[in-house]
């Protein structure tokens, strides 16, 4: 795997013991853990016992505490690297691997003790993935690489009252009443890799709910109004209850039922396959595409989920010609990526889960018609299957074999005909389970 920047690095955070300043949420960690505890179903209560109050009092703050709660500090830390107490990446996202692993590390934790009946240790584990989730998606973590808010200063001058103070604190500092009481916790993956895969594209959802949140706390900071800014922080400490239910079900799920039960189970069977249309490639580095990652042709953007940009300026639905038994027909799609030439989608992959993916690769059945466009699926850098489709052209049915795949490419290349019409579709890109 090639190495990639951290995402979120401050020097505040990386010193060796925690200042104050840097810990995400404080109070709300534990309003939060225990929104997502009351979602769950009356069973899993049952099985957490007396650790349920614990869970949502003590251990969710774990990695905040490994200075000073000794005991407890080995279920933040990882095994083969003994001297990494305060592990960063339990605070702060890095980019999508190192995620991943973190998370699929604890989760894996965590599922292991509930299946040897261990649930206090279980719990303890549980604790450490809240505190990851709640952490990635509180406001005061949402600045890559400026958590202190030291250059968003620049842009939003501070009042003369907030001149002289760090706002990492007081933006993700309060008391909340956190509920969810209408939410049902979903399962998120029949396997500890499945799961820890699909909860990290969860919290990717969370941390882009929370950034909506940064600025306007900031600003209400400024006016001293409190009111504004207990209710962003509710609008982000909300969204994260959520996904942290998701995670402590289906940790609960996998723990205590078999592979097979899990599988055959509605939800289970609702998992066979992922559409992942709306999940961020690696290139869309901390969750946006950088400027290196533009393109020009057939328009000056950058890929887009669910729409197709009309000169770069108009969103219009994605649209692809389709064969049917009485010919071809114009078909609408809600699930899909348009992109531009020269520039590859790359989706990271959950080992041993999916055996095949399936895509309608396309030009738009109205900006299209003069485009011709080379559609290639790779994994690991190996092509795996292509096609030139002219505009003229149906779009085509491309799968490919993802055994012991890591890394799907999705790369565009024109291949003649008008450039300007290269308004390319992946129509219905979507991961299967054997």
């Amino acid at each position: 795997m090639r190495p990639l920047p951290r995402l979120f690095l401050t020097a505040s955070v990386a010193i060796l013991a925690p200042l104050p300043s840097a810990l995400a949420w404080s109070q709300p960690h534990q309003a939060i853990t225990r929104a997502a505890l009351e979602r769950l179903p009356a069973a899993q209560k049952a099985l957490l016992g007396e650790e349920l109050a614990l869970l949502g009092d003590d251990y969710c703050l774990i990695p905040d505490h490994v200075f000073t709660d000794r005991a407890n500090a080995k279920f933040a830390m990882v095994d083969d690297k003994p001297k990494e107490i305060y592990r960063l990446n339990l605070h702060l996202p890095a980019q999508q691997p190192e995620n991943l692993e973190t998370i699929r590390y604890f989760l894996g934790k965590a599922v292991a003790a509930a299946q040897s009946q261990n649930i206090k240790d279980a719990a303890r584990y549980m604790g450490t993935i809240c505190h990851q989730i709640e952490d990635y998606g509180s406001p005061s973590h949402t600045m890559p690489g400026d958590n202190m808010f030291t250059l968003l200063q620049q842009f939003l001058p501070p009042s003369e009252v907030m001149r002289d103070k760090l706002l990492h604190s007081p933006v993700e500092s309060g008391e909340l009443t956190v509920a969810i009481p209408d939410y049902t916790p979903k399962l998120l993956g029949t396997t500890v890799n499945e799961a820890a895969w699909k909860l990290m594209h969860r919290i990717h959802e969370g941390i882009i709910n929370a950034r909506s949140t940064t600025i306007p706390i900031i600003q209400a900071l400024y006016i001293e109004d409190a009111k504004t800014v207990e209710r962003h922080q509710l609008k982000a400490a909300t969204f994260d209850a959520k996904i942290v239910a998701d995670a402590l079900y289906t940790i609960l799920c996998i723990g205590t039922r078999t592979p097979a039960d899990l599988e055959e189970s509605p939800e289970g069977i609702a998992l066979k396959n992922t559409p992942i249309a709306a999940y961020y490639p690696l290139e869309a580095a901390s969750l946006y595409f950088p400027q290196t990652q533009f393109f020009s042709s057939p328009h000056w953007g950058h890929a887009r989920s669910g729409v197709v940009l009309a000169e770069g300026k108009q969103a219009l639905p994605l649209k692809l010609q389709v064969d049917s038994k009485t010919g071809p027909k114009e078909q609408e799609f809600s699930e899909g990526i348009s992109a531009g030439m020269g520039r590859s989608l790359t989706f990271l992959l959950p080992a041993g889960v999916y055996s095949r993916f399936t895509v309608l690769a396309g030009l738009h059945s109205e900006l299209g018609a003069k485009g011709k466009v080379e559609f290639t699926l790779s994994g690991d850098g190996k092509p795996l299957a292509t096609a030139v489709v002219s505009g003229t052209e149906p779009a085509h049915a491309l799968e490919c074999d993802l055994s012991g795949v890591s890394e799907l490419q999705l790369t565009l290349n024109s291949k003649g005909g008008d450039s300007k019409s290269n308004y390319a579709i992946w129509a219905n890109p979507t991961l299967q389970k054997p």
